[in-house]
């Protein structure tokens, strides 16, 4: 069993990737806790900038280090360095590169958001950008949705991104850059953060991941109008906006909204998706309207915009070679319409 001492020593040396002086002589360790009965360690470290590459890869290095030194699970807390301590070391610190975020740059930020959950956002945003690389577009996906991240397993992505100097190299699959907190995160454990550290965690991945030439980036935006939503909308002015709804009218109330914040930070609402219009059945051909009828179009209507496209209610085609279990294929009936839609897209950002 390790002790606290131990722990200390083990860390100590340490630098902060930012000031480069180790974490004894920041005071960078500042509470190690230890549960005897299951051999678990926990650690709250500060460091010059939370929510960064640079502390997702000191993170893993904390993490092997205390492992291999007998801990059989570790819990790592994150937060800033006191501003005194910051100040002697201010102009060692580099400049923050902007990344996506320069006024430079050309992508074209596409976020798809909905009202309420459970409509079919997060199968929507993969769908649609598997589909956009189909049509020969280079194409980027945040995972936003920072508490309920599920693009890594929908996508079935299976390994983690490396950090390559001081940028992340997205993971890439069906040709799209994919970056999600579930690549961070271990065992897929739960999320306890506060709004601000969101933030900078969604900064990180506009900033320090290594997107190369790409010319669109969707974002799967977490429901509803919460904080993520409010930094994406600060973030980028000049960000697109898909609002996914079901055809029920409760469903596609709530998703008026999400509409509302879009149009009220001046983000254009390019189109509305109704997913899980109908249920077809393959022996008769007969489509129920399981979710009833009519929420898209009244969505559209009071958003003054379109609707892009209705996804019928049915499951993707399972290759176990392939393994990607929310993606249609390009022959799929449905994945037909993500490609009608995906073209509508490029016909409507190229203008």
């Amino acid at each position: 069993m390790l002790t606290e001492q131990q722990i200390r020593d083990i860390l100590k040396d340490l630098k902060d990737p930012f000031i480069h002086k180790t974490l004894e002589e920041l005071g960078g360790i500042q509470e190690v806790k230890i549960k005897p009965e299951k051999n678990h360690v926990s650690v709250k470290i500060a460091i010059a900038k939370t929510g960064t590459s640079e502390q997702m890869q000191l993170q893993t290095v904390i993490v092997d280090l205390l492992k291999k030194a007998g801990a059989a699970s570790v819990g790592i807390r994150f937060t800033d360095l006191p501003e005194d301590e910051l100040l002697k070391h201010r102009s060692s610190m580099p400049q923050k590169d902007l990344g996506l975020l320069s006024p430079e740059s050309k992508t074209k930020f596409i976020a798809i958001a909905s009202g309420k959950g459970g409509v079919g956002k997060s199968t929507v945003s993969v769908n649609l950008a598997t589909s956009l690389s189909r049509l020969g577009k280079k194409v980027g996906l945040i995972d936003a949705d920072i508490y309920g991240f599920s693009v890594p397993d929908m996508m079935g992505i299976t390994h983690r991104p490396i950090v390559r100097g001081d940028k992340i190299i997205p993971v890439e699959r069906f040709g799209v850059k994919v970056v999600s907190m579930g690549f961070f995160v271990e065992d897929n454990s739960p999320i306890i953060w506060r709004g601000p550290m969101l933030g900078k965690m969604l900064n990180s991945f506009f900033t320090e991941v290594e997107w190369g030439d790409i010319e669109y980036l969707l974002l799967d935006l977490p429901p509803g109008t919460g904080d993520v939503a409010l930094d994406v909308h600060s973030m980028l002015p000049s960000c697109k906006e898909i609002i996914v709804t079901t055809p029920h009218p409760t469903a596609a109330f709530v998703a008026a909204r999400a509409g509302a914040m879009a149009i009220k930070t001046e983000h254009e609402v390019i189109g509305v998706i109704e997913n899980m219009s109908y249920f077809e059945s393959r022996v008769s051909g007969e489509k129920e309207y399981v979710f009833g009828k009519g929420g898209g179009d009244k969505l559209a209507d009071e958003l003054n915009t379109t609707v892009l496209g209705q996804l019928p209610l049915q499951q993707p085609d399972w290759n176990d070679e392939d393994f990607a279990p929310s993606i249609y294929a390009e022959d799929h009936p449905t994945g037909k319409v993500y490609m009608s839609i995906s073209e509508k897209l490029i016909d409507i950002l190229d203008k």
